[in-house]
């Protein structure tokens, strides 16, 4: 999974695959409000059903692989994505599509917000869209969940990683490290199931 591969957008050229890597995340970058994971419907609706670039267990494998390493999944995604399908030249074009969108949106914001955070109509606006940023969130995890959860033991490793987060206040890091280490041990100790 971690070589580019010839599948994936224009694969005539290196040039035109990066700009086509380009576009998309660009894309997804401009329509994505809320960032992080109420991006990933729109990154798998992009790569997975409309341009058929990945498959759906390709997607959860790279949003599960890009979240255990430093930096926003968006980007984090882009870059993985990218490299997989045109190599370095599709890193690049991906991760640049998925910035500047929110590059140029944050600094006209940054300038207007000054000028009118207090307004009540501002006020108003950015209370719905926290609610739809937290809705597109739910989702996300409700489409994840049902491709991961499946069977016993991923049901069980779930609720311990949730409750390790919720009530004992785990770092993610942490609760990502114990998951990995106990699907490794289950592999070992009942090889014979899988």
């Amino acid at each position: 999974m971690g070589q580019p591969s010839d599948k994936g957008p224009g694969n005539d050229q290196p040039s035109r695959r990066a700009l086509s890597m380009f576009f998309t995340f660009f894309r997804i970058g401009a329509f994505t409000i809320g960032g992080g994971y109420a991006m990933l419907p729109l990154i798998e609706r992009e790569l997975v059903h409309r341009q058929g670039w990945i498959s759906e267990e390709e997607i959860v494998d790279v949003f599960t692989i890009v979240q255990s390493v430093p930096g926003t999944i968006g980007i984090n995604s882009a870059i993985f994505i990218g490299y997989r399908l045109a190599g370095f030249r599709g890193a690049a074009a991906a991760a640049l599509g998925m910035v500047l969108p929110s590059f140029f949106i944050i600094s006209v914001l940054a300038t207007l917000l000054v000028r009118f955070r207090d307004l009540a109509g501002v006020q108003r606006a950015f209370a719905g869209v926290r609610a739809g940023v937290t809705a597109l969130i739910f989702i996300a995890a409700l489409k994840l969940g049902k491709k991961v959860i499946q069977g016993i033991f991923p049901v069980v490793v779930a609720i311990a990683a949730f409750l390790a987060l919720v009530i004992f206040n785990l770092h993610a890091i942490a609760i990502i490290a114990s998951a990995g280490l106990a699907g490794v041990l289950r592999y070992r100790l009942f090889r014979k199931e899988l």
